[in-house]
């Protein structure tokens, strides 16, 4: 009888959590299809469709903006960024947590304090960078400037990741006659998959959500990224186009809440071994 009521109190529990977690989802879907007069009107129920569905929302989101060429930006910007995160976070992760004495751990630290720096502090040196290299309105600056709060943090995670790994795996296969470069590609990083994919999606949803950057050096619509185009073509003034903001929103997280709910063991084994372990 205890049993069942403590199932019975898990499952209440566990509807509880699941249903706050579906709301955001369930309340963009709905926005999507409901006419504006629907939604604006405080006599009708938001959840309720007091008049018929419409793909008016998503007409005005693909045809009079240029959602498909944001959602193209961004995953061209995420893809590099996160080729570039790994190939430098990875290894210097790696070095700092074999790195004998103190000075690794601390080393690894002052990397990660990097990060904490607020973004609206370093726009605008980063802008000078920018404006130096002649990339003004393009992709690449991005590209150039994401890295440079994706890798300190991704460092730090995977020196604490790497250090939960025993070095008598790859002393072993280095006595088995691998060299150290190969004991890390074939041993290491196999053993690393939880810390990799958290370095994958951690830096992915942060391209997709960073706002600042994306304002300050693009201009051209064209070349907008999802988090900056949505709002600058959907927002006018005090007129918000709410069904197809919606829309957008609920297309650019889907795939992101997929992602984490596929991989979220792994995920959180990535970030609790670096939290505990760096």
């Amino acid at each position: 009888m205890r049993d069942a009521g403590a199932r019975f109190v898990l499952w209440v529990v566990l509807l509880c959590f699941a249903t706050f977690a579906a709301f955001p989802f369930v309340w963009m879907l709905i926005t999507s299809f409901k006419e504006t007069r629907d939604l604006l009107d405080p006599n009708h129920n938001p959840f309720l469709y007091h008049a018929p569905p419409t793909m008016e929302n998503l007409k005005v989101l693909f045809e009079e903006t240029l959602f498909a060429r944001w959602i193209g930006n961004t995953i061209f910007v995420g893809i590099v960024v996160v080729l570039i995160t790994l190939l430098l976070a990875v290894p210097a992760g790696y070095a700092l947590a074999r790195l004998s004495g103190p000075f690794g751990e601390q080393l690894g630290i002052g990397i990660f304090l990097t990060y904490l720096v607020p973004p609206t502090i370093l726009f605008i040196p980063l802008a000078k960078v920018i404006a130096t290299l002649h990339l003004q309105d393009s992709l690449w600056s991005l590209v150039l400037v994401y890295p440079s709060f994706t890798i300190p943090f991704c460092t730090w995670l995977m020196m604490g990741f790497f250090k939960a790994i025993p070095k008598d795996l790859e002393e072993a296969a280095m006595v088995d006659g691998l060299s150290r470069f190969e004991a890390f590609t074939k041993v290491i990083l196999p053993m690393s998959i939880a810390g990799l994919l958290t370095v994958v999606i951690f830096t992915f949803t942060l391209v997709m959500q960073e706002f600042v950057y994306g304002l300050t050096f693009i201009n051209s619509g064209s070349k907008f990224t999802v988090s900056v185009g949505v709002p600058s073509f959907l927002v006018r003034g005090d007129v918000y186009f709410w069904g197809s903001l919606m829309a957008a929103c609920f297309i650019a997280s889907v795939p992101i809440a997929i992602l984490y709910n596929l991989f979220v063991d792994r995920f959180i084994a990535g970030f609790t071994v670096g939290a505990v372990k760096g």
